[in-house]
């Protein structure tokens, strides 16, 4: 029985190695550098104003949140446990160099981020109910029409397994083992993490059975607190640490397109690698996000596009190189296996000596659970479109379950079930926005004549 597990565990590794290959970097990278060329750079020219959006409030809109409080729970989704242990796991897999294409990511991430904020807003539709929703699915049936319903379908399925938790999960319960179980390594039991993931399962279920409104009111309030303590901490390592800032620097743009041996073969280039982990942590061009901003109350498509940029500027531009300096000054990231929180945590404590790993650990379970809390949404979005609105809160259950499973099994096999669902909704999302950009493009030359 072992054995068929174990079987199951390589397969999945396999073929999230597979699907993430040219093909899809280049849909996401290429189809990134697309919209950021075909938006006249938007995310340069008018990233001043993206943030004067978030002022603007339109409480009579359709919609259930405001896109500030949209932002700031997309913001909840992306900035988790991904940009920790994501992070670790993507210097491991393809050295320093991964971190500029997460760079590069992050740019083109905006990009992307703005057609998808537009669009959503664009083509909402309505459930079951007659409650309007947002989000990929309803801009494929409402952009381009009933006879792609298919691909609605397509995403929404492989969106109720992206949107499981499971690398949150995994992570925290190796986190909080590490720090304040057996510090010393040694291999924990099954039934450890099992009462590690009941744990986290119950404590979850308070913010996420409360619905979208629940969720985004904390989100709003976290969020940014988060964020801020976690520069600050951070910055002390710098600080403390500069005569070799420049060295992690170079590191970094010198191993851009180098490729590293014996963690997957071509599969460990730094430039798929960097792009691949970048859209676990930003999203951009999965879809995921624009389920969120699809519930704003906001009637100007463009605004909302704006906001939505915002995300991958926080998310994949600074908290990722956050944290990827505070390991890679203590070069603590050659090792013979795929590593995520832990190496994260040696090198927090290695930094701060006696603290660092604790601090560490209180930044980690913040962003792990407002990760959880957002993505319960997205899942509870898919189960609406797939099945109607009066079965939708019956994901979170199964959301809260899943919690559980991801505590146990193991790093890898978490990483190729996400990456692989991530892949298959990028799909259908890309595909949409590429057709649907030149509506943006007509809708972009009205918003910004009104509003010179």
């Amino acid at each position: 029985m072992a054995e068929f597990w174990r079987t199951i565990g390589e397969s999945i590794v396999w073929f999230s190695n597979w699907i993430w290959g040219m093909p899809l970097f280049l849909l996401l990278i290429g189809g990134g550098f697309g919209f950021l060329a075909y938006s006249g750079f938007v995310p340069f020219r008018y990233y001043g104003r993206a943030l004067k959006s978030l002022k603007k409030k339109e409480n009579d809109a359709p919609g259930q949140i405001s896109s500030f409080e949209a932002l700031t729970s997309a913001i909840a989704a992306t900035v988790g446990m991904g940009n920790i242990s994501g992070v670790a796991v993507a210097i491991t897999m393809g050295g320093p160099g991964t971190i500029f294409w997460m760079w590069v990511s992050a740019v083109v991430g905006m990009a992307t981020k703005f057609f998808e904020g537009s669009l959503t807003i664009m083509f909402k539709g309505k459930d079951s109910n007659g409650e309007v929703q947002g989000g990929p699915m309803y801009m494929i049936t409402q952009g381009l029409g009933p006879k792609w319903k298919p691909m609605a379908i397509f995403f929404s399925i492989f969106g109720l397994i992206g949107t499981l938790c499971l690398m949150q999960a995994n992570q925290l319960t190796e986190a909080l083992i590490a720090t304040f179980i057996v510090p010393n390594g040694i291999e924990s039991s099954f039934g450890l993490k099992l009462g590690i993931g009941i744990f986290i399962c119950l404590l979850v279920s308070v913010v996420v059975l409360g619905g979208i409104q629940r969720i985004s009111k904390v989100s709003a309030k976290l969020v940014p607190s988060m964020v801020g303590f976690y520069f600050v901490l951070v910055g002390y390592i710098i600080v403390t640490n500069l005569s070799v800032v420049p060295d992690v620097f170079y590191s970094i743009f010198s191993q851009a397109f180098e490729f590293k041996a014996g963690l997957g073969g071509l599969a460990g280039s730094a430039i798929v690698i960097g792009a691949r982990r970048a859209a676990f942590v930003n999203e951009a061009g999965v879809g995921t996000a624009s389920m969120m901003h699809g519930a704003s109350k906001n009637t100007e498509p463009v605004r909302e596009g704006l906001v939505a940029m915002i995300g991958p500027s926080i998310d994949s531009g600074l908290v990722c190189t956050l944290t990827a300096l505070a390991i890679l000054i203590n070069g603590q990231y050659e090792v013979s296996q795929i590593q995520g929180i832990q190496m994260a945590i040696n090198s927090f404590e290695t930094s701060i000596p006696g603290l660092g790993s604790y601090l560490l650990m209180m930044m980690a379970i913040i962003f792990a659970f407002s990760t959880m809390f957002s993505y319960s949404y997205y899942g509870v979005k898919c189960t609406n479109f797939l099945f109607g609105a009066k079965y939708a809160h019956y994901y979170n259950y199964f959301f809260l379950i899943m919690l559980v499973v991801g505590a146990v099994i193991s790093l890898d096999v978490v990483v190729g079930v996400i990456d692989s669902a991530y892949a298959l909704m990028a799909i259908p999302t890309m595909i949409t926005l590429i057709l649907l950009a030149p509506k943006v493009k007509r809708e972009m030359k009205k918003y910004f004549a009104n509003n010179k």
